[in-house]
């Protein structure tokens, strides 16, 4: 009997393991995932305006590490880490606002100021 419930026991782990993905490949497409956001977001065409597109890159490129470090909060365990992860979240967030501030945007990016000059009317065309 011993023997039959270690075969059924071992034959059922892995289904079991099956169900819930590993916290590591888990945090590694929460991870990936904000990298290509990231990328992706930082792809602006140059507009001519040094100021904005220094904001329009940089936002983006802050945003990146706000999402990792909200995946990492996620799934990562050690008390240190976890305390710089928050820091990054504070810090990246007020240095986003002080540059959209800077070129007259809002701080939290709704009507904002990074690319509002490159939209241009085609009425009348």
């Amino acid at each position: 009997m011993k023997k039959w419930i270690l075969a059924l026991t071992c034959a059922l782990a892995p289904l079991a393991w099956a169900q819930e993905p590993a916290p590591e490949a888990t945090y590694l497409a929460a991870n990936q995932a904000a990298m290509d956001k990231m990328m992706r977001d930082m792809s602006e065409r140059p507009s001519g305006d040094v100021d904005r597109d220094f904001v329009a890159m940089m936002a983006p490129h802050h945003q990146g590490a706000i999402d990792m470090a909200l995946a990492y909060l996620r799934y990562g365990s050690n008390e240190q880490l976890r305390r710089l992860a928050q820091e990054i979240i504070v810090t990246q967030q007020q240095e986003i606002a002080v540059m959209r501030l800077a070129i007259g945007g809002q701080p939290t990016g709704e009507g904002n100021a990074t690319h509002s000059h490159r939209h241009t009317s085609t009425a009348g065309k």
